[in-house]
């Protein structure tokens, strides 16, 4: 069970949005990491067949996205922008869905409270849609996703605007649906990323500029990354000589931790990268910033 991608190319008119992508996808949770405009939601479409393809191979569990109804029934999907049928009951737009999804009304009174209960929306069967909050409208979101039971789950920007609290069971929850199906998370915060996703792939304006584990990302910022104690006077010199990823302030004093490629001049010490710190150091490496 893998998604194989090959050649991937994808034009909107003489912009090129997707560039020769080469990735192999298996089973278990992946992030799709990048910024706005890196191409994710665009590769996130092309699997889920929304969106064709100008270029190159893309296979799900074996079948050609050409194929798109037999890659329909084994991809589910939760969009950045979903929405539901806000004047019915959670139960109802469920039901829906569910014979939109050419369910048997057997089969949707079998799956459709089971799924409710796995994303902790048991006690809102009644709950009209437009009263839950955002947090509870994203689970919904998955379970109908998961309504079919599909083999692979695609989730795009899960966790934008949600409390702390809610991306936590959030991700919980992708982590627990994870263990026996293939989970694509694309986000721009590495945050969900790191404590989710064994594997991670970053798209930069189209291009996949990495494809392997967290452990692997991490060795690429060993050794360049620093902090040290400065003036505020000092910091907009070291700004525009250094990537500073974080400042905080006190007083006249700023502690400060930045990327450098050699040991800075100014007392600085070397510290241990995080996956942040992995990602923007791969971000500026590829676009020579250093």
């Amino acid at each position: 069970m893998e998604i194989r991608i090959e050649h991937l190319d994808k034009w909107y008119g003489k912009k090129q949005a997707l560039k020769g992508l080469d990735l192999t996808i298996g089973e278990g949770m992946y992030g799709l990491l990048g910024t706005n405009g890196a191409g994710k939601t665009t590769l996130m479409k092309i699997l889920t067949t929304l969106t064709k393809k100008s270029g190159g191979e893309v296979s799900v569990c074996g079948i050609p996205v050409e194929q798109a109804g037999k890659v329909r029934s084994l991809v589910g999907y939760l969009p950045q922008d979903f929405s539901m049928y806000g004047s019915m009951s959670a139960y109802e737009a469920m039901d829906y869905l569910g014979v939109l999804s050419g369910l048997t009304r057997a089969k949707r009174k079998e799956r459709i409270r089971p799924l409710l209960e796995r994303v902790n929306l048991q006690e809102n069967v009644r709950t009209k849609v437009r009263a839950m909050s955002g947090g509870m409208k994203r689970r919904l979101g998955i379970a109908q996703a998961l309504l079919h039971d599909p083999k692979v789950l695609i989730v795009d920007e899960p966790t934008a605007g949600l409390d702390p609290e809610e991306r936590v069971r959030f991700r919980n929850l992708l982590c627990e649906v994870a263990q026996d199906r293939i989970v694509i998370l694309s986000t721009h915060i590495v945050g969900d990323v790191e404590a989710a996703c064994e594997r991670i792939g970053v798209l930069d304006q189209g291009e996949l500029i990495f494809d392997g584990t967290v452990e692997e990302l991490l060795l690429l910022a060993k050794g360049r990354v620093y902090q040290a104690e400065i003036s505020r006077l000092e910091l907009p010199k070291v700004q525009e000589r250094y990537s500073v990823t974080s400042i905080l302030t006190t007083g006249n004093a700023a502690q400060i931790r930045f990327l450098a490629e050699t040991l800075p001049p100014f007392g600085a010490e070397p510290c241990k990268a995080g996956v942040e710190d992995a990602y923007l150091y791969l971000m500026h490496r590829e676009r020579r910033e250093f």
